[in-house]
This record gives C-alpha cells, structure tokens and sequence, in this order.
C-alpha cells in the first residue's frame, strides 16, 4: 500500500511540477497566493460569522431587543465581505485553471509532436489509446479537479486549525462513571468528532475505492466511441459505396455498449458510497444536539452556545471528512492521474526508443547530392523489407523509384523523410535539404480552401495572385473564387483533385527536392502527364524522385531505379 501511494505521489509530482517551475512560475505562484489567502480569509469570516450566531441566538433567548438591528448590520457586513471573497476565489481560480491549462496543452503537444514521437508510438504499438483525449480533456480534469482537491484539503486544514479550538472550549468536560471510576474527557467533542470522520472515511474508502478503475475505464470507453464517430465522419463517402452502414452501426452499438456496462458499474458504486455518505452527513447535523443536550438542559449551556457548538462541531467534522466527501471526484481525478501518466511515460519511452535505436542515420554534409550507404529497412515485427539501398542522387536529377507493391518504396521515402525508424544505414543529406514529400493521399487541414493549398506553410505567405495562378496551372481555377470558403476539403473534393492540391502546393513552395509517392495515379494519363510537364517547366532546378506503376511516367525522368524482391536491394533498371 505504501509503495503505491509512494508512486502515486511520484507520478502526481512529474505531472504537476513542470508549470510551477516554468516561466510562467512566478505569476502562477502569485496567483495561487491570492485564491489561498482568500480561502483563508473566507474560513476567518466563517468564524466571526460562528461568533455572530453565538450573540444572535443568546439575544433572542434574552430578548434583547435592543441588540437586534446592530446584530443585523454586522451580519450584512460580514455577509458582504465573505460574498466579495468568494466570488474573487472562484475568478482567480479560474484564471489560474485555463493559464494552466494553456501551458500543459502546449507542453504535451510539443513533447507529442517532437521528433515525430507520434508516429514512431503509432507504430511500435507504444500509443496510448487516444492520445487527443488525453490533451483536449484529461488535461482539463486534471488541472480542474487538482485545483478544486488541493483549495478543499486547504479549507477543510484552516477550518479545522479554526472551528477546533471553539468546539473545545465549547464541549467543557464530560464525566462519567466506569467500574467504580469516575473519568473525565476535556474536550469530548473534539475527540466524538475525530472518531466519527475515521471511521467514516475508512468506510467509504473500502465502499468506493472500485471507482477508481471504472472511472479509468469509463474516459477510455467515452474517448473510444467518440473516436469511432469522428472517424466515421471523415469517411462518409468510402463507408456510403460500400454500403457499410449495417457494419458501422454495429461497431457503434459495440462500443456504446461497452461504455454503458461500465457506467451501469459505475452507478451501482456511487450508489452506495452514496447511501453511506448522504447517511454520514444527515446524522452529522443531528448528533451533536444529543451529545449536548444533557449539558444545554442541565443549564450548563445557554442557547446561543448550544447553536454553536452543533455549528463548530459541523465545521469540524466536515473539516475531518474532507476525504468522504470528495471521493467521487477523487476517483475520477486519480483515474486521470494514471491516464496522464500512462501517457507521459509512453512519449518519453518512444523518444528514448528514438535516441537509441533512431534507424538509418540522417545525416547532412557538404555535397549538393543525397548519398545512401548501406541503408536497410526493416518492418516493425523484424522482417527485413530492404537489404541493401546505396545509391547517389545529384541536384536536378529526375529519379523514378519502381518495384512491386511491398517492396519497400514508400517506406524508403519514409526513412529519406527521417520518420522510418526501423533499419540502420547512412543517408547523407545535401547541405540545403529543401524537401517537399508528397503522398497519395494527401493530407487536408481543417480550415479554408487557402489553408488547403498553402500547407504546410501559413497561408498569409502567399498571395491571392499566386494562389489563383497555382490552382490555374494544376488544372483547379473552378475553386479560385472559394479559397476563404471553410469545408471539409478531403470529402469534397475527388481524389483527382486532391492530388492537383498537392502539385500546387509544390509549385508554390518551390522545394529544392521533391518526392513523389504515387501522387499523380488518381489522376487519367493526359492529366497526369500535363502535370508532370508542368513540374519540369516550373522547377527546373529541383530534384524529382517519383514513385510510380505507369509506363508513360518513364519518359520525365533521367533515370530508373527499381526494388528487387528476391535480392530486396536497390538497383538501377
């Protein structure tokens, strides 16, 4: 037990420590300083407000009239001065949530992103499951719930440090005779209220603490249907001519039903730590009316203390059973520790995989050429897909790639584009690297038709002009007149057209080198030759190496290089 909650620590500590020590350190610090000292402060008005209770109800026992509307004028005083504190506790609270946020989801992306850790986790099969739900809202959670225990556990201190030396000096002593003895307890309230918050936390611990896996689980399942919606979304037109509607349907009942059952289980948990708990309060209000009781009947107690002593014992014991009541919210928070730490630990595992076994070494030098020494690629269960790749491309030379399907030729690109991070070898880089690799299927942004053609660079680095004269030449000045217009450009468009975006984007970027994997086979030979002629007239002095199946292809390059399956090696046709 005491191990994992050393480890717990541990992970909590690796997750939260970053911000508080970043750049940002000193107003995060500042603004932690203000919610606390107003956590304090609004405790502090509690106790002048137990105080106030105490005079009221002793007057009304009195009934001292003249003391009443000078009561009520300290109370609108009071009540004012603790309403202005929580409501500037609530807003820095909040500040300081989304400036944490913000900086975590930063951090988390560019740890994500960096070195492509993405794609080598997606491929060692060291990925987390749905990685954007851990960023767009565990994150959240995590700083919200983290926020919401740390200011309770400070509360629930300060009030007990406050209210516990009222309910002492409040209890008086209790005697009682046992086996001939007469004991004495001083402060018998203090020590009734203590017993009952162990023993109530110790209960609800052993009720709830199934929440924590279900909770886990249940993100896990929300992220998993969600996911399977969006990507259904993005693939309406494949999913519609395959008449695929019955299948989808049924992966979405699966994984909705799974999500269900574990929330049935989750109900069937907080159902009971529920009954304990709303149980465990309602009989805190009453119990220290018959503790006191006999005290307040024997005379020993005006009204005004019977009031506050049931008053400062609550504080007390809701001080004490801090733990009780937010166990479902701690569930849920630890729950989200683990996934975030699951998470974390995966990135750094995948980018500690990349320093160690990086794949074929990408390296630049002072030539103007791409050298391939000794480069062999491999699959990521082991199996060889390329022996032997040792070639040279000098500058303006026009390479096509050719072999069967499987060979290894997109993955070669792979390993040129530094992302292939299975095999070992050289591949010395030109001095200036410019390079614009361009897949099948092109990738499409969210956002307008310009953000489309200008990626991956900002489209503010073009001008309409040059953007209508780009989409002209690949054959695409019908969609000159909606390059503002937002859509979902991956659906709407034809895979033919797709690939004369990607082309655009070449001709405005101008690439020094330009790979081409099987970018132009969407598109009918006219066309895929008119583009290939126009790819020679606008970058005349880049390097083109294409991959490609089509015989005519041949005929816009210098030279052909082809995969031999039986020899998995490259060697020139």
């Amino acid at each position: 037990m005491s191990e994992r909650i050393s480890r717990f620590l541990r992970d909590l500590w690796t997750l939260a420590r970053p911000y508080w020590f970043s750049e940002e350190k000193n107003s995060a610090r500042l603004l932690l300083l203000a919610i606390i000292a107003l956590t304090l402060g609004m405790v502090y008005m509690n106790v002048r407000i137990s105080y106030w209770n105490n005079a009221f109800y002793t007057m009304l026992q009195k009934r001292e009239g003249s003391q009443f509307f000078p009561l009520i004028v300290q109370f609108t005083v009071l009540a004012v001065i603790y309403i202005a504190m929580a409501v500037y506790q609530v807003y820095l609270r909040q500040a300081l949530q989304i400036r944490w946020r913000r900086w975590l989801t930063g951090h988390y992306l560019d740890e994500w992103l960096a070195q492509r850790t993405y794609y080598r986790m997606q491929l060692t099969g060291k990925a987390t499951d749905n990685p954007d739900q851990r960023i767009a809202e565990d994150l959240n959670l995590f700083v919200d719930k983290t926020l919401s225990l740390l200011l309770g556990l400070i509360d629930s201190v300060v009030t007990l440090v406050s209210f516990v030396g009222i309910l002492w000096g409040l209890s008086g002593t209790l005697e009682f005779e046992w086996n001939g003895t007469t004991w004495e307890i001083y402060g018998y309230m203090v020590w009734v209220a203590v017993a009952y918050a162990i023993v109530g936390s110790w209960i609800a611990h052993r009720i709830g603490r199934k929440l924590i896996p279900l909770s886990f689980d249940q993100q896990r399942f929300e992220a998993d249907f969600r996911f399977g919606l969006a990507r259904f979304r993005e693939n309406t037109e494949s999913v519609a001519l395959y008449r695929g509607e019955d299948d989808e349907r049924r992966g979405f009942t699966q994984r909705f039903a799974t999500l269900t059952k574990n929330w049935w289980g989750i109900m069937k948990r907080q159902k009971l730590i529920n009954t304990f708990t709303t149980g465990y309060s309602q009989a805190a209000i009453i119990f220290p009316y018959l503790v006191t009781a006999p005290r307040y009947f024997a005379g020993k107690l005006e009204l005004g203390d019977l009031t506050q002593t049931a008053q400062a014992f609550g504080y007390v014991q809701n001080a004490l059973s801090w733990f009780i009541n937010v166990y479902p919210e701690f569930a849920s928070w630890k729950a989200t520790v683990d996934r975030l730490t699951g998470f974390h630990n995966a990135i750094q595992g995948a980018q500690s995989d990349a320093r160690t076994d990086p794949g074929a070494a990408l390296e630049p030098s002072g030539s103007e050429s791409l050298v391939l020494s000794d480069v062999q690629l491999a699959l990521p269960d082991g199996r060889t897909l390329l022996a032997d790749a040792s070639t040279t491309i000098g500058p303006k030379e026009r390479v096509l790639l050719r072999g069967p399907s499987g060979s290894g030729k997109s993955t070669l690109f792979r390993a040129l584009a530094g992302i292939w991070p299975f095999g070992r070898g050289r591949i010395r880089t030109p001095r200036l690297f410019d390079a614009l690799f361009l897949p099948q299927r092109p990738y499409f942004p969210m956002g307008t038709l310009r953000d489309a053609v200008a990626y991956p660079a900002a489209p503010e680095k073009f001008t309409d002009a040059e953007l209508r004269t780009a989409m002209s030449d690949v054959g695409l000045q019908h969609l000159s007149d909606r390059l503002d217009e937002t859509g979902q450009w991956n659906q709407q468009l034809s895979g033919g057209e797709q690939q004369r975006v990607a082309i655009a984007r070449a001709l405005l970027h101008k690439p020094k080198w330009l790979f081409l994997d099987e970018a132009t086979s969407n598109l009918d030979p006219a066309a895929e030759e008119q583009l290939y002629t126009l790819l020679s007239d606008r970058l005349p002095d880049s390097t083109v190496v294409s991959i490609a199946h089509r015989p005519e292809v041949e005929k816009h390059h210098t030279r052909v290089m082809e995969i031999d399956p039986a020899s998995r090696s490259l060697v020139v046709a």
